[in-house]
């Protein structure tokens, strides 16, 4: 295996055109995956694609004028300390804000390499040749600021926000927020009927944590397997199964953590009751919250559907442990 250093300027040619057609399919490929929710980031990508694509063109040009037809086949990963390409393509939740990153780094990683590859050379023509394709990168960068410029305009902004927006909620909201309602509200009843079953903090802490456990792991199971976002554009199932988990054990544990008030204070059990009530009506709140934030549903009655569910709830637990 060659350095960069090493390699004949009709190598480096070679090279070049190589890197370009591949960086012009990852951008075409970055373009076709917004295209149905991004369609202004689609067109921009769509540009730096043709970009690629005429500067590939140009040095296949001037290669054919000084080498002839033929190209050696030569690859990036055939030169030692050659700039590599991460293949985030591969990621089935590749979203916007990565693909644009990625693009920078793209553009920044030749044009800085090509830099240095030309202060290292000592051949004269190979220098010429670097610093050439770093001047071409460093174009890319202000072409796709151009391009920035002319397809994302404020009205395709405020739509791509809106766009932006959708999937967060759809990714992680949605799922946090069944997880956070699942988690305060279905824990209820088996932590209060316990409670006032025993009038025991720590044999109810125990009934609450089995129970928000359990619920935690039972939904982000269901959460992940029901549905692999591949159709309905709802994200990793995994990391969505993850939220969902997480936020119903939260939901549950919010309430319970109070009865780890020990059974040796003073109106141990009352205590540790009144805490986890106020902690219940601070979680409801919290979901009416969410609701009114993200789902655009009246406060109000965000508020009035949740605590009806919840005292509902709270009622059947605590009827079944005085009985």
């Amino acid at each position: 295996m060659k350095s960069l250093s090493e390699l004949s300027e009709r190598e480096v040619v070679a090279l070049a055109i190589a890197n370009e057609e591949e960086d012009s399919r990852i951008y075409q490929h970055f373009a076709d995956r917004l295209r149905p929710d991004f369609p202004a980031s689609a067109e921009i990508f769509d540009g730096m694609a043709e970009e690629e694509r005429a500067h590939r063109n140009s040095l296949y040009g001037f290669y054919r004028t000084r080498f002839g037809e033929h190209l050696p086949p030569i690859r990036r990963e055939d030169v030692r300390g050659f700039l590599k390409r991460r293949a985030v393509w591969w990621s089935p939740h590749l979203d916007l804000d990565r693909m644009r990153r990625e693009a920078e780094v793209m553009e920044l990683q030749a044009a800085s390499f090509y830099d240095k590859a030309a202060q290292q050379t000592l051949d004269v023509s190979v220098r010429e040749l670097f610093t050439r394709l770093a001047e071409v990168e460093r174009g890319h960068e202000r072409k796709a600021s151009e391009l920035h410029a002319a397809h994302l305009t404020e009205n395709a902004e405020a739509a791509e926000e809106h766009a932006r927006r959708r999937l967060f909620v759809l990714q992680y909201v949605q799922p946090g927020l069944a997880g956070l309602i699942d988690g305060s509200v279905s824990t209820l009843a088996p932590l209060f009927a316990a409670a006032f079953a025993t009038q025991n903090n720590w044999e109810t802490f125990l009934v609450g944590l089995a129970a928000s456990v359990g619920a935690g792991i039972s939904m982000g199971l269901t959460e992940a397997l029901s549905d692999d976002g591949e159709i309905t554009g709802r994200g990793s199932p995994w990391l969505r199964g993850l939220v969902c988990g997480v936020m119903t054990a939260a939901g549950g544990l919010g309430h319970t953590l109070p009865y780890l008030v020990p059974d040796s204070w003073p109106n141990a059990f009352i205590l540790a009751t009144s805490i986890a009530a106020l902690v219940v009506a601070a979680e409801l709140v919290a979901i009416s919250w969410i609701r009114t934030k993200f789902m655009d549903t009246p406060f109000w009655s965000a508020t009035y559907q949740v605590i009806v569910g919840g005292v509902l709830v709270l009622l059947a637990g605590i009827f079944i442990g005085s009985a």
